[in-house]
């Protein structure tokens, strides 16, 4: 593992992270779990912001530099600062993507768009999130993507919680590429 690989990780399980038994967190879906994360507590900081870019960066590089994408995005919020550093680390390294925000509702004003962003040049994407429990906020995104006319090549999120989300977006024709997992946390959370 890269040095910001280990660094990102750690901010992300000291700010991100939390196992409780009782009583267990309700999610997004509607399902209780003794896991959750909220990857802002890591997105949103300062060192944290930079790791991201870095590393999803590394992550997607080879489909960056040779052009096989041009935008990366997902819905708003948990997908915002995590396209936006990417975009920064890939300019540092000499390319650019466009940085792009789905919203959670269309424009109610003006050209009435689901998509924020320069979409000039864009026809290929990656379907950024933060985190991935059922699928169903990168799926939304997938489907606005295209809606658009986008192409969506990958789908990639910070942590994928192994629970059927990276499946359901697969049914969908889509990769995942996932930074971690939640077994990853399990093990430092046990001590393995």
């Amino acid at each position: 593992m890269s040095d910001a690989r280990q660094r990102l990780f750690g901010l992300l399980y000291t700010r991100s992270f939390m196992y409780r038994e009782d009583p267990p967190f309700k999610l997004v879906s509607g399902k209780e779990s003794f896991y959750y994360f909220d990857c802002k507590g890591a997105t949103l900081h300062g060192e944290g912001v930079a790791l991201t870019g870095k590393v999803m960066f590394e992550a997607l590089k080879p489909l960056i530099e040779n052009k096989a994408v041009q935008g990366i995005g997902g819905l708003t919020l948990g997908a915002d600062p995590i396209s936006v550093s990417t975009a920064i680390e890939a300019f540092n390294h000499g390319t650019t993507i466009s940085p792009l925000i789905v919203r959670k509702e269309p424009k109610k004003h003006g050209t009435q768009k689901w998509i924020e962003g320069n979409l000039e040049g864009v026809k290929e994407v990656v379907v950024i999130d933060d985190v991935i429990t059922t699928g169903g906020s990168t799926i939304t995104a997938i489907e606005r993507m295209r809606e658009s006319g986008l192409v969506v090549v990958r789908a990639a999120v910070i942590v994928d919680r192994e629970e059927g989300g990276r499946e359901n977006i697969e049914k969908e024709g889509v990769e995942v590429i996932s930074l971690f997992t939640r077994s990853d946390f399990d093990k430092r959370r046990l001590g393995k």
